[in-house]
């Protein structure tokens, strides 16, 4: 994970932004439920990257992540368009609840950037639709270069897309959020199109990172920086979250990503249990073999 790495996070405020003034009425319009739907896990399931997670013998790893997380964001299909035999057996491999989050492949944002893309997004719909009601929802995410000089682009792709198929949208060029542009057209298409906004909590993007929810949704890709810090800046993430699901936001998606990716199971186990131990939820925490770590990960924070 390079996008957004610093050599320095010990320097860096990492603060969220204060509430965005269109979120509580936003909120206030969503369906009234006791609490939101919560998925919470990792970017990957790959054993090369989380070696430590899999107990000694795992044969099938994502038949193993998926007794201990609710969810997986899936970037793997940003890099290849899979068969459906591949797409159906992640289906058959995970149980009842468990949910997908997939990122759109790269030839529809980076490559085509949007323009002429529909057969590319037909494409990829038709296989990932084999995930069935395991799809939990699709994200578009935009290179760094695409800025609001390319919003008609953007624009018409979002109005086109289809509404069978839940997505949020990533931005990664300062120019949506830094005021030079206006960022109410955006907003007003997503909120039609039912599109949710992700928030990127990057310790090096400080620049991107935005609290304006489109939908009552939250999707949130936070990227640590696999220092102490990543646990203080969970701390605040919960208590925005916790401020959300008050004002009665419906879902919370959230996926923890890593340089070294070995950390993000505990990170996210430790999300797992604030939701747990402060707002009455019965997730699932994810075993960390080596048991020490994680009590002593539990009781010292």
């Amino acid at each position: 994970m390079k996008f957004g790495k610093v050599d320095n996070p010990d320097e860096i405020d990492f603060k969220l932004p204060a509430d965005a003034a269109a979120n509580k009425a936003l909120l206030g319009e969503a369906k009234k439920q006791d609490h939101p739907n919560i998925y919470i896990g990792c970017a990957k399931w790959n054993k090369a990257d989380l070696k430590s997670f899999y107990p000694k013998g795992t044969k099938d790893e994502l038949a193993y992540y998926a007794t201990q997380f609710n969810s997986i964001e899936l970037n793997a299909t940003f890099y290849n368009n899979f068969p459906v035999e591949t797409i159906e057996s992640w289906y058959n491999k995970t149980p009842e609840g468990f949910r997908f989050f997939p990122k759109l492949h790269q030839g529809i944002s980076h490559w085509k950037r949007l323009k002429e893309a529909k057969e590319q997004t037909d494409i990829f719909l038709d296989g990932i639709a084999h995930l069935q009601e395991k799809l939990g929802m699709l994200f578009l995410q935009m290179p760094d270069n695409f800025g609001p000089k390319n919003w008609e682009n953007l624009k018409a792709y979002l109005e086109d897309w289809p509404s069978g198929f839940p997505l949020a949208l990533e931005l990664r060029h300062t120019g949506w959020y830094d005021g030079s542009w206006d960022s109410e057209q955006l907003y007003t298409v997503l909120e039609k199109k039912n599109i949710s906004h992700i928030i990127t909590d990057s310790a090096g993007r400080r620049d991107l990172l935005h609290m304006r929810l489109t939908t009552p949704t939250a999707f949130v890709r936070y990227n640590g920086a696999n220092v102490d810090s990543d646990y203080t800046r969970l701390d605040d993430w919960f208590e925005r979250l916790e401020q959300w699901t008050k004002e009665g936001i419906e879902n919370i998606y959230f996926f923890v990503h890593q340089n070294h990716e070995e950390a993000s199971p505990l990170l996210s186990a430790y999300l797992i249990k604030m939701f747990n131990d402060k707002l009455g939820m019965s997730l699932k925490i994810p075993h960390d073999p080596n048991s020490e770590k994680q009590k002593t990960l539990f009781d010292g924070k």
